[in-house]
């Protein structure tokens, strides 16, 4: 029942006060623990103009545990896998990380929020970690050839426009 009255408010609360660029809530008003969201390209990136489409897939445990995302538009990114799941640490479960990467500080808490999680995305996508990456051609092309990686970003956001 927690997780259903903080889902309702976080849904009323990015209704009332959205993020520019931002757009999420519940795909039906009978789930509340899956939602849609719609993430704007950046500016001056190469991801500016698209529209992204992602699905967040909540625990019956939250906010104790993090959502799950996956974009299921076409994404070209060293930080999200090619099946289209966003890796970054505000996604991970919260407490220590067995690898040792991340501090627990950058991991999943429950203070954080929808909203946090999509600004989040939004930051990953302007500035990726190559350091970590879900996507190993992604972070290549990104670290090597960043004209190739621009030029076959700007494909997926004229797919995501349906300009192709």
């Amino acid at each position: 029942m927690a997780a259903y009255k903080r889902l309702i408010q976080e849904y009323k609360d990015l209704t009332i006060n959205p993020p520019e660029g931002l757009a999420a809530g519940p795909v039906n008003e009978d789930n509340l623990f899956i939602w849609e969201a719609y993430i704007m390209g950046p500016p001056d990136t190469d991801y500016e103009n698209g529209v992204f489409t992602a699905v967040l897939t909540f625990p019956t445990d939250y906010p104790l545990n993090p959502p799950k995302m996956k974009f299921t538009s076409e994404m070209f990114h060293p930080n999200v896998y090619p099946n289209g799941e966003v890796c970054i640490s505000i996604l991970h479960p919260p407490g220590d990380d067995p690898n040792h990467y991340e501090s627990s500080v950058e991991r999943w808490s429950p203070v954080q929020s929808v909203e946090k999680i999509l600004l989040s995305v939004v930051s990953m996508l302007s500035e990726p970690n190559i350091e970590s990456p879900a996507n190993i051609e992604a972070a290549r092309m990104w670290r090597d050839n960043k004209k190739q990686f621009g030029e076959k970003v700007r494909i997926t956001v004229k797919k995501t426009l349906e300009l192709i």
